[in-house]
């Protein structure tokens, strides 16, 4: 008790100061932990914004469910969408007992995504057309999602770092599950293969707007600088995105499939990717809710979520039992 009363004794500056030494010491800040409202409103933005775009995430892939080829192949892909709805749930009271101190649930988060207040992730705005992207989604974008939250596993917040644990570990089944639909387009027909250099043309900008902004395009403190400070991630999205460039060009290049970018390449001397930006105006405008699917997928959403308002109260405790 001596503890707590010398602590709350403590100015704002000095609490801030022992804050910062138990990030530096490796030590995890749990819900219940003072801390700065800097950093409880990072994780709130991070959080949510994570686990909403793990439940959007979803609505790409499930329109594949009744179109999968084979049974098999609609087995894994189902099972894949029960997934990431169960991730965006996870990471969804992660973040509520963040907002606790705010009184916001997960209800308002839901309705902040509606009313076009919380972003999700630009891939899940983009259309899905063919087998092709079904099977790049799971290879690209869930390999990219492994780098950036692999990146995480570490983070100085604890109820964070043990839900990515999880799943990460559930993601590289995804990646696998996504790898395995690449490599039979690649090994069938010419056709069958022409699917997948349409699909990497069609993702490979959103590809690299998934990492967000390098840091030539930021002034003052960005958010990723912020993120740094508190020890939640290491490195930066420039750092990221050559990341993913490492580990995924030569398995694309391995396939016979070309790239979007024909001036990319390795520098030697500087050890990076040289790569052409995209359009990061067309980024922003993504998610604003202006892309290919946006409002699609908002819609489904807000359907989904309005149809089964009676699951949720069933669930509820009752108010005048107790």
């Amino acid at each position: 008790m001596a503890d707590v009363v010398s602590f709350e004794a403590l100015s704002e500056e000095e609490k801030h100061e022992h804050f910062m030494k138990r990030i530096e010491t490796g030590e995890k800040i749990e819900a219940d932990d003072w801390m700065p409202e800097e950093y409880r409103k990072v994780l709130i933005k991070l959080i949510s914004m994570h686990g909403i775009s793990e439940i959007m995430g979803a609505l790409p892939e499930k329109e594949w469910v009744p179109k999968a080829p084979t049974l098999k192949r609609k087995l894994g892909i189902m099972a894949k969408v029960q997934d990431e709805m169960g991730h965006g749930q996870l990471l969804l009271r992660v973040a509520e007992d963040l907002m606790k101190p705010y009184g916001k649930t997960r209800e308002e988060i839901m309705q902040d995504l509606f009313s076009g207040d919380l972003k999700f992730h630009n891939v899940f705005h983009m259309e899905a057309p063919t087998w092709g992207d079904a099977g790049l989604i799971g290879w690209l974008v869930d390999g990219a999602a492994i780098i950036t939250q692999t990146n995480m596993l570490g983070a100085s917040y604890g109820p964070y770092a043990r839900a990515l644990k999880r799943i990460c570990a559930e993601e590289v089944f995804h990646a696998q599950h996504g790898e395995a639909i690449i490599i039979a387009l690649a090994e069938g027909t010419p056709e069958q293969k022409a699917l997948i250099q349409e699909s990497v043309n069609r993702w490979w900008d959103s590809l690299l707007m998934f990492f967000g902004p390098g840091d030539a395009s930021t002034t003052g403190t960005s958010k990723q600088d912020i993120t740094q400070k508190y020890g939640i991630r290491t490195k930066t999205n420039e750092e990221l995105r050559q990341d993913f460039f490492t580990k995924y060009v030569p398995r694309i290049l391995s396939l016979g499939i070309k790239l979007p970018d024909t001036t990319m390449y390795f520098d030697e001397e500087k050890e990076m990717w040289v790569y052409q930006q995209p359009d990061w105006n067309r980024f922003k405008e993504i998610v604003k809710n202006n892309g290919p699917k946006s409002k699609e997928r908002l819609r489904l959403r807000e359907l989904s979520y309005t149809n089964n308002e009676w699951v949720r109260e069933a669930l509820s405790p009752d108010p005048v039992a107790g």
